[in-house]
């Protein structure tokens, strides 16, 4: 796709906010979302994987669940948008920021691609996206279905402490020893996923996650796993819009395990970003584009909510 200079991080963001309705003082994406407080454990491998002080040692933990997209109302019952996990690890010296999402991939591979995407899904007058334009873009852009794809054949969350997060980035990881290789990052409930059918989705009122989760919280059931997942000759490791191959199937390590003992005021995580690029030595940014975007798209929306 030609390169041209329209596609910046600052044009991302307002895209988002576009297609979300332009809501005053919230984040572009996730918009919906809630503040809790918990603690990491690293297993003994950890140090195989990464160096990184923020993995092998215990921390406590900030982090947020969210709803996918920008509408700060969008139900809980909502099939169609992700659901979203970020979570500080590590002290002030030490710092990691992790972003993972309820889906393996990302709906676009380049900026100039996701631009395109958001821009085709703008509401019109009637407050609706132009459906032949959305049609005519997926058709020239398979592979920007790829996301909604993978979330259309599963059954809708039941539980933020029950659903399964994904990385889509490949991180270099540089172990003790100074090996170097890419991890994809994966956080498994403890207690396996959750999920509603139809009919129960349709019993659930719109905001059934927050108390879901409270109540999960309080039995001491919001334990998860970190897992890596470990390349192998060949992977993409750029394009964030593909899984690896056999994916489910290969070699994954836990890193260790967070446990989330409580929510926090929101203020708590809205006071500042969970950014991307924060990630301790041993742990490097991820070569892909989209990954490169972020840390510059964080800090405008941040500005922008302000």
């Amino acid at each position: 796709m030609p390169r041209s200079s329209t596609a910046t991080p600052a044009a991302i963001v307002d895209a988002l906010k576009a297609v979300a309705g332009n809501p005053p003082k919230v984040r572009a994406s996730f918009a919906k979302g809630w503040c809790v407080r918990g603690t990491y454990t690293p297993s003994d491998r950890a140090g195989e994987i990464t160096r990184s002080q923020s993995f092998t040692r215990p921390s406590r933990v900030l982090a947020r669940f969210s709803v996918g997209g920008g509408n700060p109302g969008v139900a809980d019952t909502n099939n169609l948008v992700l659901r979203g996990f970020s979570f500080k690890l590590g002290d002030e010296d030490h710092r990691s920021d992790i972003l993972v999402e309820s889906a393996p991939v990302h709906f676009a591979r380049t900026l100039e691609q996701m631009l395109a995407f958001l821009k085709a899904r703008v509401p019109g007058a009637d407050g609706k996206p132009d459906m032949a334009k959305v049609k005519a873009f997926s058709v020239a852009n398979p592979e920007t279905l790829n996301q909604a794809n993978y979330i259309a054949a599963r059954p809708l969350p039941g539980s933020l402490a029950g659903t399964t997060y994904w990385g889509v980035h490949a991180f270099p990881a540089t172990n003790e020893q100074g090996e170097t290789r890419f991890i994809k990052f994966k956080v498994a409930p403890a207690g396996g996923d959750i999920t509603l059918s139809e009919d129960e989705a349709r019993a659930k009122p719109a905001d059934f996650l927050r108390d879901d989760l409270g109540t999960r919280i309080a039995a001491g059931h919001a334990r998860f796993n970190v897992m890596a997942l470990l390349d192998r000759p060949g992977d993409p490791i750029k394009d964030v819009t593909i899984r690896w191959p056999d994916e489910d199937d290969r070699e994954e390590v836990r890193l260790g395990t967070i446990v989330i003992t409580g929510f926090e005021p929101n203020e708590a995580c809205d006071a500042s970003i969970f950014n991307p690029a924060n990630l301790a030595d041993g742990i490097g940014h991820p070569p892909d584009e989209i990954f490169a975007a972020r840390r510059a798209a964080y800090t405008i929306s941040l500005a922008k909510r302000r």
